[in-house]
């Protein structure tokens, strides 16, 4: 399976990403959406920064999903993950906060990061607000 995710660009993180700082792709949520029990390891995941073409490729190594959410078990996956989701020791705090009342995580584990040559795709028919689709093949989403 192949996967888009869509990423806040004011953060950055598609160039962590791709220098390695960045080894975990991490979503929280209230409900679940996907990639949750739609991931796993051998899948490919396309990244874009909202309002831009994909730029970037990686494998999935791994996939870790946690239910249930307490704010202690928020801050042990911050505390334990934070790091390879590119997340600095002094923001933990500041993430914590984002994060504390989420009852659901996927943590998405990366691999071989590349950039690809830039390509546009059409949400249309997966929700303006998607921000993760999963694919049979990313080219069925492809502009021309």
């Amino acid at each position: 399976m192949e996967h888009l995710a869509i990423m806040r660009k004011s953060w950055g993180l598609t160039q962590k990403i791709l220098t390695g700082k960045k080894k975990i792709e991490s979503r929280w949520y209230s409900t679940k959406y996907p990639p949750f029990d739609k991931i796993k390891k051998g899948d490919v995941v396309y990244f874009k920064d909202s309002g831009e073409p994909v730029t970037i490729k990686a494998e999935v190594s791994d996939a870790k999903q946690f239910s249930d959410l307490t704010p202690d078990k928020v801050k042990n996956i911050l505390n334990e993950y934070g790091e390879l989701d590119g997340i600095e020791k002094h923001e933990i705090g500041n993430y914590f906060e984002m994060f504390k009342d989420k009852k659901y995580c996927i943590l998405v584990f990366l691999k071989n990061p590349v950039s690809v040559k830039p390509f546009k795709v059409s949400k249309k028919g997966y929700g303006m607000m998607s921000s993760w689709i999963c694919l049979e093949k990313i080219g069925v989403i492809t502009e021309a």
